[in-house]
């Protein structure tokens, strides 16, 4: 994998700035739903789903494809907009979020919606089955690479430091886990509810490749994916520095939007807002 072109790079800033637009309207629509992290993880999210994953929307049980867990499941609106986009369903059905009889649940369902490798939201746990696949993929000597996303907060749970040691052990080096580290949690800043700190040295004593970047920069972000597929013996952990609903300026670093969705006015700020930094600084 290589960093994408000038011309790859503008097309995938303006599928994250749709993902953006989408998770507003739809949560503003649900009056329920996780819009801080959804945001913050749109830039990562897009270079998954539309650059990193070796995956066929057409064909979502296909044997070969990359295997992703969402441990932190609450962040499920950016997981349908990528989704939706990349082709697994209507882009119409997101306005369903959160309705009776939906697919898109408020947590993901792998029994409602195909694609979805685990239903989660009981935090801690999407960890322990991406080690399992790992394990799995490696004594079926299969290729593909196992990537599971984590929250900050939720690595708060000891069932987290359970996987992580035994992935440590396994060397598993087909696993690739990323961390968005926004330090904001439903109740406060990580540090003021359970210091995490110092956060890459807790992973490099479970015997883990660290790697930190900035989550809401892409050429940064395809360096991280690059260093984690590229190195051999340990698994790999990304700690993506992100902002709490980047762009939105009065989301960053205030826990009410870790899961409080949009009143009115809050939504057309926050789409102004995403709007006029696609404008000024991610479309060139």
């Amino acid at each position: 994998m290589t960093n994408p072109d000038s011309r790859t790079l503008r097309v995938l800033k303006e599928k994250a700035h749709t993902l953006r637009v989408d998770c507003v309207h739809m949560i503003h629509h649900a009056k329920s739903g996780h819009i801080g992290g959804s945001l913050g993880l749109a830039d990562i999210f897009t270079a998954l789903f539309f650059k990193i994953l070796n995956h066929d929307p057409s064909n979502p049980d296909w044997e070969g494809r990359d295997r992703f867990v969402l441990s932190n499941g609450h962040v499920a609106p950016i997981l349908y907009a990528s989704m939706a986009h990349a082709g697994y369903f209507p882009v119409e059905e997101l306005m369903t979020l959160r309705k009776l009889n939906s697919r898109l649940q408020g947590h993901p369902s792998r029994t409602n919606l195909p694609g979805i490798e685990i239903s989660t939201g009981s935090l801690g746990h999407g960890l322990g089955v991406a080690v399992g696949m790992a394990l799995a993929a490696r004594q079926k000597k299969q290729s593909h690479r196992i990537y599971c996303s984590i929250g900050d907060g939720e690595s708060q749970e000891g069932s987290i430091w359970e996987a992580a040691l035994s992935a440590g052990h396994h060397k598993l080096d087909n696993l690739t886990v990323f961390m968005d580290r926004n330090f904001i949690q439903i109740d406060g800043n990580t540090e003021d509810i359970l210091t995490m700190e110092p956060m890459a040295d807790k992973w490099k004593a479970f015997r883990w490749h660290v790697i930190e970047a900035n989550g809401n920069d892409f050429d940064d972000i395809f360096k991280a994916f690059e260093m984690a597929q590229n190195y051999k013996g340990k698994p790999s952990i990304i700690l993506f520095r992100t902002k709490l609903g980047f762009p939105v300026s009065f989301m960053d670093g205030v826990s009410k939007w870790h899961g409080t969705p949009p009143k009115d006015e809050e939504a057309e700020k926050a789409l102004q807002e995403i709007e006029a930094n696609y404008q000024g600084g991610n479309k060139k």
